[in-house]
């Protein structure tokens, strides 16, 4: 019998490279991971593994059980969660992962709303940045992310299944001082001083990407992850910055100006492959698709 818990150490080490790096996810110690899936090895009387130089990686055999471990394990959960919950309402554990700015605008509401419909029903919300939540999508860290298919950094792939929420659009937000009429072009901009989120993440990556199609290098001042931070900052007349619409909280006194050409982002719920039928999980995401679409959105 193959066991579940190698076969996620498996699936793991496919997808995130190194011992270390699985150890550290199922907070074990390296050893501990090494161990097991030799282990796994002695069960499936098959070499898995293969050592180059001081790093260990997925023979062909261990690829091809790797990408079936996924499946399996989320049959399991599938099974496990229709026997619990058979004649009854959904109930256990789902986790959701969300970028900053549907935190409260999307997975808090769908939260709420299914604390009151279905108080056995428990949703645990983390928040992922893009190219934090697919990686943890695909090592089952998290059941649900939403996200936007639009971060080509981190592609979402074939393995998963990606449901079209909403249409967020990229503004430009600037001190009220700045307000202006109409869409703006972004190389009137270019000697502004920039707030940036931090590196790597997806506004970075488009805000760097759209200065410097429109002709400059941003002079960035500031490098806050959270959007709040980054509002009281322009709000204080220190810096201008790109945000989805979604992030603009209107506590803060900032102007907004849309982009000429126009700039989006897909809002997208996704989740892995032959997740879909557990029905806790299948609540959850029919809980999101129903709520009303914010303000800043439109429909995908």
């Amino acid at each position: 019998m193959l066991n579940p818990w190698r076969l996620r150490l498996l699936s793991q080490l496919d997808t995130l490279g190194t011992v270390r790096a699985v150890a550290q996810a199922a907070r074990q110690s390296a050893s501990s991971v090494s161990q097991q899936l030799a282990v796994l090895e002695a069960e499936t009387r098959t070499q898995l593994l293969e050592r180059t130089g001081r790093r260990v990686r997925l023979t062909p055999a261990g690829q091809l059980l790797a990408r079936h471990a996924r499946a399996i394990l989320d049959h399991m959960d599938t099974v496990e969660a229709e026997l619990r919950v058979l004649g009854e309402e959904p109930t256990g554990l789902v986790r959701l992962g969300a970028f900053q700015s549907a935190i409260h605008s999307l997975a808090v509401p769908a939260a709420t709303q299914l604390a009151r419909s279905h108080p056995h029903l428990e949703v645990e919300l983390l928040e992922l940045e893009p190219h934090e939540s697919i990686p943890a999508l695909r090592v089952g860290e998290v059941d649900l992310i939403i996200t936007t298919p639009d971060f080509v950094e981190v592609p979402l792939g074939p393995d998963v299944d990606v449901v079209p929420l909403a249409v967020d659009p990229v503004v430009l937000v600037v001190p009220p001082e700045q307000a202006g009429h109409g869409p703006v072009d972004l190389a009137t901009c270019a000697g502004e001083p920039w707030a940036f989120d931090m590196p790597g993440s997806y506004m970075a990556n488009v805000t760097t990407r759209l200065c410097r199609q429109a002709g400059f290098e941003p002079r960035v001042v500031c490098r806050f992850s959270n959007y709040l931070m980054t509002l009281q900052h322009v709000e204080a007349g220190l810096s201008v910055a790109l945000l989805p619409a979604l992030a603009v909280d209107h506590r803060y006194r900032v102007a907004t100006r849309e982009l000429t050409p126009a700039v989006t982002r897909t809002i997208t719920a996704v989740l892995r492959q032959g997740a879909r039928p557990r029905p806790a999980l299948n609540l959850l995401l029919e809980t999101i698709r129903h709520l009303p679409i914010p303000a800043a959105l439109s429909a995908p």
